[in-house]
C-alpha cells in the first residue's frame, strides 16, 4: 500500500505534508489548533478504502492564506521578478516534475479509480505545459502602439493580482497544471481549491514548485469542500481573477459571485459531445476513436463522446463493430493498478448512483451494459463489488427529449442515433445546450471543414479525438463555459495591459503645444 492513513495538513503558506510511508516516516505530530479544525477522508473509489484524511482550511486559514498572497504579490519576489527567471523556474519545475510522474500516476490511479494505464500516459505530458509557458515567456515582447505625433506608446503585460482555480476531480493534476503554469507565468499569485475527492497530487506538486524555486505564497492549494471552502475564496474581494473547471450550475453561481466583485471569469463547464460518423469514414478507425472518446476515463471528461450519430448506410455494421468493442472493454478491466485493465471506476459511489438512476429513466434501449459491475474479474480477480464500477453502456433508439441526450452523465454511458444526410447529422450534433468538444468523421476533406464550421462547439476534432496540446485553445460555446484554456489567450487571460505614453518632443515645443489654457487654444492637442 503506497499511501497509510495520515492526516494532510491543510496550512496556508506550505502547501502539504508528505504522506508516504516507505519514505518520510511517521507523521511528527498534530497540535491543538489542527484537531479544532474539520477533516474530509479521500477515499479509492475501486475498493471504498480510505487513503488519507485532509484537514479542511478554516475561514480564518482562508482569509490569511489570501491575505499572504497578496502581500507577496505586492512585495514583487515573483511579480516583478524577470520573465528570463520565472522562465528558468518553469523550466526547472518541469523537470522536477517529469521524475515524479511515476510515483504522482499511481496516486492518481489511487484516488481517482481511473487506470494506471491511463494516468502514466497522461501525466507523462504535463511538463510540456510547463516547459510551453517557459518558452512564451522567452518569446513574447511588448509592443509599441502607432500612437500620433511625439509620442512613445509602450504597451506591456502585467499581471493581474491573486487568482483563485477551482479544479475538478476527473483530471486533478492535468487540469490543475493546465491553469497554474500560465497564471504563475503572467507573475500572479495562485489560491488553488482542488476538488475534496481528488486533491493529493495538486497538494504534492505545490511542494514541488516551492523546491523548483516557486516562492512561498505565490502558489498555495487550500483543499475543502467547494460549497465552503471553494466559495468562501471566490468571494473574497483580493481574488482579481476565477478560474473553474465545474459543472454548468456550479459556473452560473460562482460567476455571479464573481461579477459582483468585477474580477475576471473563466469556467469551463458541462459537455455532450456528439460524434458523427458518415459513410465514408474508414470504419475501424471511427470505431475504435468513437470507442476511446466515450470511454476514457470512465467517460468522466467533459469532451466525453457521449452521443455517438452514424450515418444509415455504415449503422448496422458500425454498431456490430462498437458494441463488440465496448463488450472486451469490460471483459479486460480489472484492478485500476493493472497496467493490463482497460477501464477504471467512476468517482464514488454517490456518482455511481446518479449514473444508475439516468439510465434506468431513459426511454432508450440497453444493447450493452447497463448496471454496476458485481463478481470479480476474469482478468486478475478483482473484486469489483466493494467499488464503483459501471459497465461501459450503449443505448441505442434514444429521443433527443430524453435526459440522457440533454444532460451530461459524466460516465461510461453512450447513446445512439442513426441519421439520412449532412444537414440531418449537423442538426443532431447541435440538437444540445452543450457546446464544447465535438468529433468529425469522414474521408471528404471538404465534408470534414464544412461540417467542423457548422458544429457549435470550441472543439472540433477530425478523424480523432480528445487531442489536446498546451498551444491549443480549449473552451466551450453555449453552456459549456466562457473563456479559454492554453495557448496565447490563457496567458493573456492572466495578465493585463499596461500603456505607458512618453511625451518626445523637445521642451521648447511642449511648452506651446500642451498649454491647453493659454490666450490661443488653436494648434493645441486635445487627446
Amino acid at each position: 500500500m503506497l499511501l497509510r492513513n495520515i492526516r494532510l495538513r491543510a496550512r496556508p503558506f506550505t502547501q502539504t505534508r508528505r504522506f508516504h510511508r516507505e519514505r518520510y516516516g511517521p507523521y511528527p505530530y498534530v497540535d491543538l489548533g489542527e484537531c479544532e479544525r474539520e477533516q474530509f477522508p479521500v477515499v479509492n473509489p475501486a475498493n471504498g478504502e480510505e487513503l488519507c484524511q485532509i484537514v479542511s482550511p478554516t475561514s480564518e486559514d482562508i482569509k490569511a492564506a489570501i491575505q499572504n498572497a497578496q502581500v507577496v504579490f505586492e512585495s514583487g519576489v515573483w511579480s516583478k521578478t524577470s520573465v528570463t527567471h520565472r522562465s528558468q523556474v518553469l523550466s526547472n519545475l518541469a523537470r522536477t516534475l517529469a521524475r515524479k510522474i511515476p510515483e504522482f500516476a499511481t496516486i492518481e490511479t489511487l484516488q481517482t479509480g481511473r487506470t494506471i494505464r491511463e494516468m502514466s500516459v497522461q501525466l507523462g505530458r504535463l511538463p510540456e505545459w510547463l516547459d510551453y509557458y517557459a518558452a512564451l515567456l522567452r518569446t513574447t515582447n511588448a509592443y509599441i502602439a502607432p500612437t500620433q505625433g511625439k509620442l512613445l506608446n509602450y504597451v506591456q503585460r502585467v499581471p493581474l493580482g491573486v487568482v483563485a482555480q477551482i479544479t475538478p476531480f476527473n483530471h486533478p493534476l492535468l487540469i490543475a497544471i493546465k491553469k497554474i503554469a500560465p497564471a504563475i507565468a503572467a507573475g500572479n499569485s495562485v489560491i488553488v481549491k482542488p476538488s475534496e475527492l481528488a486533491p493529493i497530487t495538486v497538494l504534492e506538486f505545490a511542494e514541488l514548485a516551492t523546491e523548483a524555486g516557486v516562492p512561498e505564497g505565490v502558489l498555495t492549494v487550500l483543499p475543502g469542500p467547494g460549497s465552503v471552502t471553494g466559495k468562501e475564496i471566490v468571494e473574497n474581494s483580493l481574488i482579481r481573477k476565477v478560474d473553474i473547471t465545474a459543472r454548468t450550475q456550479t459556473g452560473r453561481s460562482i460567476g455571479s459571485i464573481v461579477g459582483g466583485n468585477l474580477a475576471s471569469f473563466t469556467a469551463e463547464l458541462g459537455g455532450k459531445a456528439p460524434i458523427v460518423v458518415f459513410n465514408d469514414a474508414d470504419l475501424i478507425s471511427s470505431v475504435n476513436g468513437a470507442t476511446f472518446a466515450a470511454f476514457v476515463a470512465s467517460g468522466q471528461t467533459c469532451v466525453s463522446g457521449t452521443r455517438i450519430l452514424i450515418q444509415n448506410d455504415i449503422y448496422d455494421t458500425f454498431m456490430s463493430l462498437f458494441n463488440e468493442k465496448v463488450e472486451s472493454i469490460k471483459r479486460r478491466m480489472g484492478n485500476p493498478l493493472n497496467p493490463r485493465s482497460t477501464m477504471g471506476t467512476v468517482i464514488s459511489m454517490n456518482h455511481l448512483k446518479r449514473i444508475e438512476d439516468m439510465v434506468m429513466r431513459t426511454s432508450g434501449k440497453i444493447v450493452v451494459g447497463g448496471g454496476r459491475m458485481t463478481g470479480t474479474s476474469d482478468l486478475d480477480g478483482f473484486d469489483f463489488s466493494t467499488g464503483s464500477f459501471y459497465s461501459p453502456t450503449v443505448i441505442v433508439d434514444i429521443e433527443t427529449e430524453d435526459e440522457l441526450w440533454k444532460e451530461e452523465i459524466f460516465g461510461p454511458v453512450v447513446v445512439v442515433r442513426k441519421f439520412q444526410d449532412e444537414t440531418e447529422g449537423i442538426a443532431l450534433a447541435n440538437s444540445c445546450k452543450y457546446g464544447l468538444g465535438a468529433g468529425i468523421w469522414t474521408s471528404d476533406l471538404s465534408r470534414a471543414h464544412r461540417v467542423a464550421a457548422e458544429i457549435q462547439a470550441g472543439l472540433c476534432w477530425v478523424n480523432t479525438h480528445h487531442r489536446n496540446d498546451p498551444s491549443s485553445p480549449w473552451g466551450g460555446m453555449k453552456e459549456s463555459g466562457i473563456g479559454r484554456e492554453n495557448g496565447l489567450e490563457a496567458f493573456h487571460a492572466y495578465s493585463q495591459t499596461k500603456s505607458t505614453i512618453v511625451n518626445i518632443a523637445p521642451a521648447e515645443e511642449t511648452r506651446s503645444s500642451d498649454d491647453w489654457f493659454s490666450d490661443s487654444p488653436e494648434g493645441k492637442r486635445y487627446g
